[in-house]
């Protein structure tokens, strides 16, 4: 994170000295002071990092993947997982619509642009561009980022052809990319346009992202507050993922204190109606470019972009540090979702008659997929919100011979609860957190 710390004294010292003409200046937040701290950039040594992550590759190898492909957890939820699926960088995804600063967000925080980067008002990122650290700046194209073992991709090629040539890997050598991976996407377009004229799946894409993200910004402008049916689908895609999103006001400087103030609560209307949850939404309000701020903010307006970029800097930079508990994290839920989805395929298969009417009783659990799923979770008293969404499940039993599922085996789902019950716990007793 040197570079991002060096970048921020500067700008801090640039905006103090322009700052003579006599009006009272801004006092830098304890934020910033932070940020230009040495202890904060300290570097943490690989080999601590990947105890933990070796521990988990051990773990996931010798008791979670068999019980994955016994029950084709791969097919119905999420691919299997490989050693660069532990061993990735921390990645960081933003999503909005389009013309709402996204791809401008990643200039301003790497300080140029990243190889193939298109700025401009009309929807211009028309692909899935993953920003990451290299040697020199060069663009990779999707089908090869996607088949290199060292890189966490491989997942992406369920989505197809169409997908990875609208998908490519931006390197560049970067102080901030050593630590942090960058994901910009296509901005959601409105009507018909998003759902007939993308060749692949764009909310599938986008789940896929979310699960391997530590952080979701979801950009908006003054002028782009209403979230399209589409962008509800995408942001009702991130479900499970609360904890990841953060909202971001951009080009907040267009308007003026008093428009400001409505803009935000129009803003919060907006997201009330998407985001089902009783907490407030974390946002952040800003202008994240490199112009000068617009006359219209005023000073006090200025004063409070300065403090809440300053605090979505602190989130960035608090991503590594979170990296393995997050990991962990996500390794938990991944096992106990392949334990449900194990109850639910052993549930199918066991409602199955021997001999006759197989395919009359397939096609009736299909349709009562939602008192199966009620059914294993008495049976096996799982909580309901772990339960994965019907439709989807649905959708995907479809192409599948429920008589073909294997039965329940009870040391497989044994094994699973004693990795969570007694190994995850002693794994994080023996290996601290290296960024503590």
């Amino acid at each position: 994170m040197e570079g991002l710390d060096a970048r921020l004294a500067k700008k801090r010292k640039s905006k103090k000295e322009s700052n003579q003409n006599g009006s009272s200046q801004l006092q830098s937040s304890s934020s910033a002071n932070w940020f230009t701290s040495t202890k904060s950039a300290k570097k943490v040594p690989l080999n601590a990092v990947t105890s933990i992550m070796d521990g988990l590759k051990k773990l996931y190898v010798q008791k979670l993947k068999p019980l994955e492909v016994t029950y084709q957890f791969n097919d119905f939820v999420s691919p299997l997982l490989g050693n660069s699926d532990f061993d990735a960088k921390p990645m960081v995804m933003l999503l909005g619509q389009y013309s709402t600063g996204k791809t401008t967000f990643i200039k301003h925080l790497l300080g140029s642009s990243y190889p193939g980067a298109h700025i401009g008002p009309e929807p211009t990122t028309d692909r899935f561009v993953v920003v990451m650290n290299g040697p020199d700046e060069r663009s990779v194209p999707g089908n090869t980022i996607a088949v290199q073992a060292d890189m966490p991709f491989s997942g992406l090629t369920t989505f197809g052809t169409a997908f990875l040539s609208k998908f490519e890997c931006s390197q560049m050598p970067h102080p901030l990319l050593e630590h942090i991976t960058l994901v910009d996407t296509p901005g959601v377009l409105s009507g018909e346009k998003q759902r007939t004229e993308r060749s692949y799946d764009f909310i599938g894409v986008t789940s896929w992202f979310a699960t391997k993200c530590d952080l979701i910004l979801l950009l908006f402008d003054p002028y782009k507050l209403d979230i399209s049916d589409e962008f509800k689908r995408v942001i009702s895609s991130l479900r499970g993922h609360d904890d990841k999103i953060r909202v971001v006001l951009n080009k907040a400087d267009q308007v003026d204190t008093q428009q400001l103030m409505r803009v935000y609560g129009a803003l919060m209307w907006s997201l009330g109606k998407v985001l089902n949850t009783p907490e407030v939404m974390r946002v952040y309000i800003g202008s994240f470019n490199d112009k000068p701020m617009n006359a219209a903010a005023g000073p006090m307006g200025q004063e409070l972009f300065e403090k809440e970029q300053d605090d979505l800097l602190t989130d960035l930079k608090n991503i590594p540090k979170r990296a393995c508990d997050r990991r962990i994290n996500e390794f938990v839920k991944r096992t106990r979702a392949a334990k449900i989805h194990a109850c639910i395929i052993s549930h199918l298969k066991k409602e199955m008659p021997v001999m006759m009417g197989k395919a009359k009783v397939q096609q009736r659990l299909i349709d009562n997929l939602d008192d199966e799923f009620t059914k294993v979770q008495r049976e096996h008293h799982l909580p309901a919100g772990d339960f994965p969404n019907v439709e989807h499940f649905r959708e995907v039993l479809n192409v599948y011979n429920i008589d073909k599922f294997e039965k329940l085996r009870p040391k497989m789902i044994q094994s699973v609860d004693d990795m969570l019950g007694q190994d995850i716990p002693k794994l994080l007793k023996n290996f601290r957190n290296p960024y503590d």
